[in-house]
């Protein structure tokens, strides 16, 4: 297979790939190249003396296997990774079309084994470098034209299968057919949004990351901070994740920061702003001394205390180095909602402002720095952050928050200097909206369209040139053309309601008149948690239960109408998908889920149980199963092992094991791609379209129960179920046996919808359960009575 043939712009030309080098990154992008269906080698070297040559990369699947997150979104995805060593292997690299290298960050090791690459592989075959610190220029040299042609940097943040962002460089002499075909399997395939970079040190994300990491820990010890009130300022404020910066670090590993700092410092110019962050910390040289590296440690800034037997959290005090008992943040300048207003946390003349403004205005002008240096616009810098380090806001969509002109005035007022494209900017915002397009300011002050890959259909996009065709106070309704409707869940939490309840109905009836189909989509965080607890627990205090039961009536009403539309609805969920949410997908025509959906029917948690269809839709998934066990028994029983349970795919793959999601249903990985390819697949469900046809089951009635009680009994005599447990329980299998049903005789689909009220109605009524609903709004755990 010659370049030609290789570069397919979809990508498609990558059929096998090889991952050379078993330690985290390697097999974390092994299992996720598995995740995607695709077979993957596995090699790494030969352990002395070692009976099992393979022994390395063998053990690396095993430590995938049980790794937690989860590596491999289904355990069968584990057959892909073939294993085997680089003495015994190489040769099998001919009939990969994609080789990764992953090993240790040494270059004479690296090129050593180009070399033994180059001699094995198929010509017109990728090869690339998972490096994060040596440029791409250093790892080519005294390499032939025709490696230095198929070779590329493909910079995988860890986790692979969960961090969304892959930083691609590309040499002067790289193939461009050979970087698209690359970079579209990882989009397409593996899920990733490619960030394309420069050949430049630590490349967007770690270089701007470090940066502002070092920065962060260097000024919260010149301050005298705790850590808790640091972290408090470098989090929620700024959109960034709750851990801030020092539990970022005790996440990533202490014993790291060393070796990113150091090869910044050697590779930057003397000029650059990074070496004035770099300051001899001897505290955190001490921790990292002692074994103290963070989560994988005995500890780091934060660490948990298990002295005799106890589970204490404890901070390290940055002036003293010793542990005491974790605090609660206490910055002045962020309560009674303070922090919301950036500017003005970053002028505050507190400690939490001086912090603030040391650490963030010197990081946005950092980033500034870096068009064009380390990037060609703002787009790649922010989707960097945003994707690299879960920030919610990249630093110029930032610097907009805040103000182009108030930040120079900051910057000025500190002594900073003001970075050419931040002067640019001035009373300019880097983003607008111009004619319903999203543009951004160039390095040259002209604006551009952002432009999305082929086959990326975004809502936020549709939403900036047109009206929504319905809208209420949880949901919108919104015309995605060529005859498709996508409803949108605005709650919080996307938590289901009334209001979302009565907006379905009404879209039923529009699309029915009107549309050839109807996708069911968001871009919150989460599909759906589920029910809204708090709405429920009101009325149930008012003791206003019709209401109640009136809303689970509806729901129920409005599911079926859903299922028994004459037109496809195709649900499109991504995240948590729980509850309700779950519910949503049971009753859809079609699901297509992003990989990453995470789908459970979790009420009797929560001490209640599914009452919208869910115990029917699962019933009727497993007992029309062809290849299940038939008979009374085998459906309710699985069902509420599942149910009763809670239990929750940890991913799309997952879900279909479990029957959440039909073998059918697609899988998309790519989270941007999501509702274009659920359009795509409503669109190719509409001629011909049938909706299903009532069922009846076959239900085992009170003997069935009876066996489902006597389990639990079993559960709870071994401490694994509680009293209220026992109870929800056995309404459930009321529920899933038909009740008073007799095996012989037909139950209808709408009999066990019937039984499905009346237990959920019966279990509200139960302090027990109103206990349970009560303490998981207030804590988020659930409560075990």
């Amino acid at each position: 297979m010659g370049i030609e043939t290789f570069g397919t712009i979809d990508g498609s030309g990558i059929k096998k790939v090889a991952v050379i080098g078993a330690g985290v990154m390697g097999a974390g992008i092994a299992a996720h190249v598995a995740n995607a269906g695709v077979e993957v080698l596995l090699l790494d070297i030969v352990p002395e003396g070692a009976a099992n040559r393979n022994a390395i990369a063998d053990k690396a699947v095993e430590k995938l296997l049980k790794s937690d997150p989860a590596a491999f979104m289904s355990k069968a995805a584990a057959k892909l990774v073939k294993t085997g060593n680089i003495e015994d292997d190489l040769g099998a690299l001919a009939t990969c079309d994609w080789i990764v290298e992953a090993v240790i960050e040494r270059l004479d090791i690296k090129q050593a084994l180009y070399q033994k690459i180059e001699g094995a592989r198929r010509p017109g075959s990728a090869v690339s470098s998972n490096t994060s610190t040596i440029p791409l220029a250093d790892l080519t040299a005294g390499m032939p034209e025709s490696f230095k042609r198929d070779f590329l940097i493909t910079h995988f943040f860890n986790p692979p299968r969960y961090m969304r962002l892959l930083e691609i460089v590309a040499g002067p002499q790289t193939h461009p057919e050979t970087v698209a075909a690359v970079s579209r399997f990882a989009d397409v395939k593996l899920g990733k949004t490619v960030v394309t970079c420069k050949d430049t040190p630590g490349f967007i994300a770690n270089r701007l990351g470090t940066y502002w990491l070092q920065l962060a820990v260097g000024e919260a010890f010149a301050l005298g901070l705790k850590v808790e009130d640091a972290d408090a300022v470098m989090g929620r404020p700024f959109g960034f994740p709750k851990t801030g910066v020092f539990g970022l670090i005790d996440l990533v590993g202490l014993d790291l920061m060393p070796h990113v700092q150091g090869s910044l410092k050697r590779a930057l110019p003397a000029s650059d702003p990074f070496h004035a962050t770099l300051r001899d910390e001897p505290l955190i040289a001490k921790m990292i001394e002692t074994g103290y590296t963070g989560r994988k440690g005995k500890g780091g800034f934060y660490r948990l205390n298990r002295a005799d037997g106890g589970k204490l959290k404890e901070a390290i005090d940055l002036s003293t180095g010793e542990y005491r008992p974790q605090v609660k943040a206490a910055v002045a300048e962020l309560e009674d909602g303070g922090g919301k207003d950036l500017f003005a946390l970053l002028s505050s003349e507190g400690v939490a402002g001086r912090y603030a403004r040391s650490v963030m205005a010197r990081t946005l002008a950092y980033a500034a720095r870096l068009v064009p240096e380390a990037a060609d616009d703002i787009v790649a810098i922010d989707d960097a952050m945003k994707l690299g380090y879960n920030w919610k806001l990249g630093p110029f969509e930032l610097i907009d928050k805040i103000g182009a002109a108030r930040l120079i005035g900051l910057l000025k007022a500190d002594g900073v200097t003001v970075p050419a494209l931040l002067a640019l900017a001035a009373d300019t915002p880097f983003y607008r909206v111009e004619n319903g397009a999203r543009q951004y300011l160039g390095a040259d002050g002209a604006y551009r369209d952002i432009v999305r890959p082929e086959g990326v259909l975004l809502l936020a996009d549709i939403k900036l040139k047109s009206q929504p065709l319905l809208k209420n106070g949880s949901a919108a309704l919104w015309d995605i053309s060529d005859g498709v409707v996508c409803l949108e869940f605005t709650s919080k939490g996307n938590s289901l309601d009334e209001g979302i309840i009565t907006l379905l109905a009404k879209a039923l009836k529009l699309v029915k008149d009107k549309y050839k189909a109807l996708v069911i989509y968001n871009e919150g965080s989460n599909f759906s948690v589920g029910a809204n607890l708090g709405l429920a627990l009101f009325a149930c205090n008012i003791g206003a239960f019709g209401e109640v039961e009136k809303l689970v009536a509806t729901g129920q009403k409005t599911y079926q109408d859903m299922k028994y539309a004459p037109f496809p609805v195709v649900a499109a969920p991504s995240g948590m998908a729980l509850g309700g949410g779950c519910e949503i997908l049971l009753h859809a025509s079609a699901v297509q889920a992003h990989a990453e959906s995470y789908i459970g029917l979790v009420e009797c948690g929560v001490g209640v149980l599914p009452a919208w269809g869910g115990c029917t839709a699962m019933l009727e998934r497993w007992a029309f199963d062809p290849k299940f066990p038939k008979g009374p028994m085998p459906a309710p029983s699985k069902v509420f092992e599942t149910v009763s349970t809670a239990t929750v795919a940890k991913s799309a793959a997952e879900a279909k094991e479990l029957k959440f999601l039909r073998e059918s249903d697609g899988i998309t990985m790519n989270r941007d791609r999501l509702l274009a390819d659920a359009k795509a697949k409503a669109l190719a469900m509409v001629d011909g379209y049938q909706p299903p046809k009532p069922v009846e089951f076959f239900l085992p009635g009170p003997t069935g129960k009876v066996a489902m009680d006597m389990a639990v009994e079993g559960f709870a005599r071994r401490g694994l179920a509680t009293k209220h447990d026992k109870v929800v329980s056995g309404v459930l299998a009321e529920v899933l046996t038909g009740g008073d049903a007799d095996h012989i005789q037909p139950v209808k689909a709408e009999r066990v919808l019937e039984l499905e009220r009346e237990g959920f109605m019966k279990l509200l009524r139960t302090n027990a359960t109103l206990d349970r609903i009560e303490h998981i709004l207030e804590t988020g755990r659930p409560l075990r009575n």
